[in-house]
């Protein structure tokens, strides 16, 4: 029927909200298990399988901004192999993977998952690596800073301090994850189809908001003949 795309704010409850739609939907939730599930179909065996998303980035100090790193100069995973000698011998090979390798690995992945369909992708720039293709609903979450604070301070029992860090830290990883790699703005209101603000609705009033719009959207066939 659609892929839906969710980017989401620290504390929105964004999350649970894709979680709901699944089972709402029967979709499949875009995560690290789906990712080694559709490796196959790209050539990557489960091992090569990484998770290059904001949740594991980590904003640019000043120094490298200063100096100008060269773009995909950081090592964001390790990847170990097994190759087999033609006397039968197997040994282990591990090579360093860089930003550029990550962020291709993951948009490979959600390439696949693309066209297996039916599948909510949380994060990992999915608004902007799909952005031209139809059938894809876009959707942001957003919330008040004070409803956001609360929300983390109560899930993951910690000082309200140390939940204002939590998201402020997560919200800058995010815009500047997007801004390095897809270069837009995570906060434009027009990269997204729906914008949901649950300081004022429930998980399950968004939830039923997106499932509503997938209704709506029109699938790849009629947009091809309609030249959408």
């Amino acid at each position: 029927m659609a892929v839906i795309t969710i980017s989401r704010q620290y504390g929105s409850g964004g999350d649970q909200i894709a979680a709901r739609v699944c089972e709402m939907l029967g979709y499949r939730y875009f995560d690290k298990r789906l990712m080694a599930q559709v490796a196959a179909e790209v050539g990557l065996s489960p091992t090569e399988v990484v998770d290059f998303s904001e949740e594991n980035y980590q904003v640019r100090s000043f120094l490298e901004r200063l100096m100008g790193w060269r773009r995909g100069s950081r090592v964001v995973a390790q990847v170990a192999t097994w190759t087999e000698a033609p006397s039968g011998a197997r040994s282990r090979e591990v090579a360093a993977l860089d930003e550029t390798h990550g962020i291709a690995l993951v948009q490979s992945a959600i390439e696949a998952a693309y066209k297996h369909d039916n599948v909510v992708i949380v994060g990992r720039g999915g608004q902007a690596f799909l952005k031209k293709l139809p059938g894809v609903l876009h959707v942001r979450i957003e919330a008040p800073l004070e409803a956001r604070y609360q929300r983390i301070q109560e899930r993951e029992n910690v000082s309200l301090t140390e939940a204002r860090e939590a998201a402020l830290k997560y919200d800058r990883a995010a815009a500047d994850y997007l801004e390095r790699f897809y270069h837009i703005n995570w906060a434009d209101s027009l990269l997204y189809d729906l914008v949901i603000n649950t300081g004022r609705l429930g998980i399950e009033a968004a939830a039923h908001l997106i499932v509503n719009a997938v209704g709506y959207l029109p699938q790849p066939e009629a947009a091809e003949e309609t030249g959408e």
